[in-house]
């Protein structure tokens, strides 16, 4: 919906000879070159130690040469965005607040035919896997927010960096799908819109990546509740613990009727295990501090790695590293975006609210999810918490859409804020039924921050509960139990759901087997 607003409108000489020099020439006038005295014989011994100091240091630099060029001309490049302009300055990856975007593709090219044809995967295929990773300035806490692939979004305008073609703006499209046309960089511009915050890298991986990282760390310890078989992904595994490799673990990813009831949310916590476990394995195995394994673990995964052009190089990639070897797995915490079966299609997802804004609060407050009473590593985006407006709105309060969510437990309390937010000229006031919450917020979608805030300021409600939400049109007041009567908690960031964090890295858990597939 596009709102009526007011005014928003070479030469180089020949080197000179020394005076040494010139003692050596064959001019007459100058003489011939005179020896000072006997030369001195070099014993044997300093010969051969010589000898072998030199054999060793060119044998560690062509060592060095060739694993950096190899590993170099591994790697596949893309662009990080399909058109969306980034407002943040470029990240220093060595000491700044990180966020990656991990994408695994379902592309069936290559080594990855044999898990289907290329009709399977249009274009540039499908995300198979979605998460964020994000690593705090001080490399103390990493968060990994995996997004389902079923969950309904809306898809911003993207150029395909290939073709130059456009392709425009979707709604209420599944997010694998946002890369399919104009690449990677759509389905990174499609997780900035969608959260609110400026992803500074991505990684894609193929299936092939998952085979051949578990074959290089010797395999990945996995646990299921009960004896399972999919027949589609062929995932076969007894009760209890196993140690998936290879093909097996390519499986253990994949699946998408092995775990909980058969949906996408049992297969992202059983990708969040597998992760789990690979973290704890590699630091307990000591492999982070022993190069012949680091460089078996990044052979193997730069081969079937696309990542953006400003992650693209050894270096950098070691730099990455290198942050995260001292994190505690305690403050590796995987999280799920909170969603619900969605109105339009109860096969697919939509974001849950208001857990959904408030974790994308959190994260653009840099919140530690372990803890979210812990002091942020590094001070929020402005961006995050719009402040009212302090002269006449540019815009016509009229005109804006505004609705309010009764979750306050109790009835009365909706028809007396729609009258306070007429009575502060937005006319155009609705209602919705909502389940009960605790902390009130103001909601907004795209291009109405600045009517949030006025409304947010005329309910007493604070800056840092005014939020953005992909799946809101326009303005809504959630109403919370804080305001059942007079002005809301002022609390800087709406409280968390107790539930938000799955598992961390440091967590064993039992993925729960789909009943319907248990064996034996």
């Amino acid at each position: 919906m596009v709102r009526p607003r007011d005014n928003r409108a070479d030469g180089s000489a020949p080197p000179a000879r020394s005076t040494a020099a010139a003692r050596h020439t064959a001019d007459p006038a100058v003489g011939p070159a005179r020896h000072l005295g006997a030369a001195r014989r070099t014993p044997t011994w300093l010969k051969v130690f010589t000898g072998v100091v030199a054999v060793l240091l060119v044998g560690v630099i062509a060592f060095g040469a060739y694993w950096a060029l190899r590993l170099q001309g591994n790697l596949t490049k893309a662009p990080l965005s399909a058109g969306s302009t980034k407002t943040e300055n470029a990240v220093n990856d060595s000491t700044d607040r990180m966020q990656i975007l991990v994408l695994g593709s379902d592309t069936r090219d290559g080594k990855n035919a044999q898990y289907g044809t290329s009709d399977d995967a249009t274009g540039y295929g499908h995300s198979d896997v979605m998460m964020l990773m994000d690593i705090s300035a001080d490399n103390k806490r990493v968060n990994v927010v995996s997004f389902p692939r079923d969950l309904l979004v809306d898809i911003p305008k993207c150029k395909d960096p290939k073709t130059n073609k456009e392709y425009p703006a979707q709604t209420g499209v599944m997010i694998n799908s946002a890369m399919s046309e104009a690449g990677i960089g759509c389905a990174v511009d499609t997780v900035n819109k969608l959260t609110g915050l400026e992803i500074d890298h991505f990684m894609m991986a193929d299936f092939n990546a998952v085979k051949e990282l578990s074959n290089a760390v010797g395999g990945v310890s996995v646990c299921v509740s009960d004896a399972v078989y999919d027949p589609d992904s062929k995932l076969r595994l007894p009760k209890g613990t196993s140690t998936v490799q290879g093909e097996q673990a390519l499986s253990f990813v994949r699946t998408r009727h092995a775990f909980g009831d058969g949906g996408d949310l049992g297969r992202i916590k059983a990708q969040q295990g597998f992760l789990s476990s690979l973290t704890r394995k590699i630091k307990d195995d000591g492999t982070l501090t022993n190069p012949a394994r680091m460089l078996g673990i990044a052979d193997a995964i730069t081969k079937n790695l696309t990542i953006d052009d400003g992650l693209a190089s050894v270096p950098t990639l070691l730099t990455v590293g290198n942050r995260l070897k001292n994190i505690d797995v305690g403050k590796v915490a995987f999280v799920a975006t909170p969603t619900v079966p969605a109105e339009a299609d109860p096969n697919r997802l939509q974001l849950a609210e208001p857990a959904a804004s408030q974790l994308f609060n959190a994260m653009r407050n840099d919140v530690d999810l372990t803890d979210p009473t812990a002091t942020p590593s590094a001070s929020p985006s402005a961006s995050a918490t719009p402040t009212p407006s302090a002269t006449v709105p540019a815009y016509d309060k009229t005109l804006q859409p505004v609705t309010v969510a009764n979750g306050s437990g109790v009835p009365a309390r909706t028809q007396e804020i729609m009258q306070a937010i007429k009575g502060a000229g937005f006319t155009q006031v609705g209602q919705l039924t909502a389940p009960p919450v605790a902390a009130t917020a103001v909601y907004y979608g795209a291009d109405y921050a600045d009517v949030a805030a006025d409304v947010a300021a005329a309910l007493g409600v604070a800056p840092g509960r005014v939020l953005p939400a992909a799946g809101v049109a326009g303005v809504q007041v959630y109403l919370g139990s804080d305001f059942a009567n007079g002005t809301p908690t002022a609390d800087t960031t709406p409280q968390l759901p107790a539930d938000i964090v799955n598992q961390t890295a440091g967590d064993t858990v039992c993925q729960q087997a789909n009943p319907a597939l248990i064996t034996g």
